[in-house]
C-alpha cells in the first residue's frame, strides 16, 4: 500500500466543479472513475482545493492510497488514457505514507484573468472575465494591500456559506499591468490582459472570486477604499464587490 501525490490539469468549462456531485460531471469523479479499473475496484481521492464550476486549474493536487504495483510513468499514461482530453494527469508521484493532499497544503495560489479591450474576442471567453473599461490598476493594487494580512473574511463569503470560522490569512496579491497575450488575443481585437494571483493559507467560499470583483469595482470607482475597510470591518457581504465569474480563474499552485 502506497500514498500517491497526484498533479492534474484542467479546463474547468464541463465541469460542475473538483468535487464530486450527485449530478454533473465533476473533475474528481473522472479521476476516480479512471483509477478504479487500475485499483481493481471504487476508490476515493483527496483533492487539496474544492474549484468551483467552471474554474481551471493549471497544478491541483490530489491524494491517493493504493495498492497496486506501477512506475510514475506508466500510471501517468495509464490514467490519462481514460481520463478526458480537458483534464491530464501531469505528474505522479510516491508520497509519505501520511501525506494528505488537502490538510497538508499549507498555501495556494489563483490567478485571475482580466480581458480588456474594445472588442472582447471570442476565443478567449471561457479563460478571462471581459471588460470593455480599464480598471484603475493604482486604486485596485491600494485595495489588494488593505486585503493582506489575517482578517476575518465574511463579506468575502458566497452568501448561505457556513463554515467554522470565516478568518483567514492572505501572503499576497499582486496586481499585475495589462500585457498583451498574443496567444489568446488577436492583436486586431487590440485586447489586453490584466492578472490578479493570490496567494493564501486558505479561503471561504467564492472568496477569491469576489475579492477580485471588489478590486475591480474599486478600480473602476463603484467602490472606494473606505468600502473595503468597513467590508472587513462588519462582514456584511453586501459591503464588499461583485463575484467575478469562474471563467478567469486558475488555481495555480498547491505549497507543502
Amino acid at each position: 500500500m502506497r500514498t500517491w501525490k497526484f498533479t492534474l490539469a484542467y479546463e474547468g468549462t464541463a465541469y460542475v466543479g473538483w468535487q464530486r456531485q450527485l449530478h454533473g460531471a465533476s473533475i474528481q469523479g473522472c479521476l476516480e472513475e479512471a483509477l478504479a479499473p487500475l485499483v481493481g475496484g471504487p476508490v476515493a481521492v483527496a483533492g487539496a482545493g474544492r474549484t468551483d464550476a467552471g474554474v481551471h486549474a493549471l497544478a491541483q493536487v490530489a491524494s491517493l492510497r493504493m495498492e497496486r504495483d506501477i512506475g510514475p510513468p506508466a500510471l501517468v499514461r495509464a490514467v490519462n488514457a481514460r481520463l478526458p482530453a480537458d483534464i491530464r494527469l501531469t505528474q505522479a508521484e510516491v508520497a509519505a505514507e501520511t501525506f494528505h493532499a488537502r490538510f497538508d497544503a499549507t498555501a495556494k495560489t489563483y490567478r485571475y484573468r482580466i480581458l480588456q479591450g474594445p472588442v472582447a474576442s471570442p476565443f478567449a471567453r471561457r479563460y478571462g472575465w471581459y471588460l470593455s473599461a480599464a480598471p484603475d490598476r493604482d486604486l485596485m493594487a491600494a485595495a489588494a494591500r488593505l486585503l493582506v494580512g489575517e482578517h476575518d473574511f465574511a463579506a468575502f463569503q458566497a452568501a448561505g456559506s457556513s463554515t467554522h470560522t470565516t478568518v483567514r490569512t492572505l501572503h499576497s496579491i499582486e496586481v499585475a499591468s495589462p500585457a498583451a497575450d498574443p496567444g489568446l488575443i488577436d492583436e486586431r481585437l487590440g485586447g489586453d490582459v490584466m492578472t490578479i494571483e493570490v496567494r493564501g493559507a486558505g479561503f471561504v467560499r467564492h472568496m477569491v472570486r469576489i475579492v477580485v470583483g471588489t478590486l475591480v469595482d474599486v478600480g473602476l470607482q463603484r467602490l472606494r477604499l473606505q468600502d473595503i475597510e468597513q467590508a472587513l470591518r462588519t462582514g456584511r457581504r453586501s459591503a464588499a464587490g461583485r463575484t467575478a465569474p469562474p471563467q478567469g480563474l486558475f488555481l495555480v499552485r498547491v505549497d507543502y
